[in-house]
């Protein structure tokens, strides 16, 4: 399994890349620029902030969250690692719907606390996709990374034998 080091230095790669893209979009006006800011400040988040690992309290993830971190530790006793935090499509969603569970509650008090919600403030579908993309990106790519030197690691003992 890469260190943690090792899976942001991929993420850090492939956000090149995406922005690359993300750029070329803007630049053909298949996107808005608030998309393309949305989109790279939801895959920063994500690759700093949202990893599979958050479920071990030794992991960087977890430990940037500073006085936060207690948020996720009924996750980590909710989800075991390289189990469900690890899953393609489970892993990504779980954490993205547990943080969101734990934001909409905030804000539902914020929003009480102010006497209703701000009927100025609209949220589209045009900046949900790339704030949900932005977030599921590094998740994916970081649970590729284990999968493939696992997958790679055994083959090499393989041989060995």
């Amino acid at each position: 399994m890469p260190s943690g080091r090792t899976h942001l230095r991929i993420e850090s790669m492939m956000l090149v890349l995406w922005g690359g893209g993300a750029a070329l979009l803007l630049f053909r006006e298949a996107i808005a620029m608030l998309q393309a800011l949305l989109f790279v400040g939801s895959y920063l988040f994500s690759m700093l902030l949202m990893s599979p690992d958050l479920d071990l309290s030794s992991s960087g993830a977890f430990q940037r969250w500073g006085g936060l971190r207690w948020i996720w530790l009924p996750y980590a006793w909710i989800f075991h690692h390289r189990q469900t935090s690890h899953h393609p499509l489970l892993g990504p969603l779980s954490r993205i719907l547990y943080l969101g569970t734990l934001g909409a509650a905030v804000t539902l008090v914020y929003v009480l606390a102010r006497g209703g919600p701000n009927p100025r403030l609209r949220v589209s579908i045009q900046m949900i996709w790339p704030v949900c993309l932005g977030l599921y990106l590094p998740n994916i790519e970081h649970i590729l990374a284990d999968r493939i030197l696992t997958a790679w690691r055994r083959k090499r003992r393989r041989r060995q034998l």
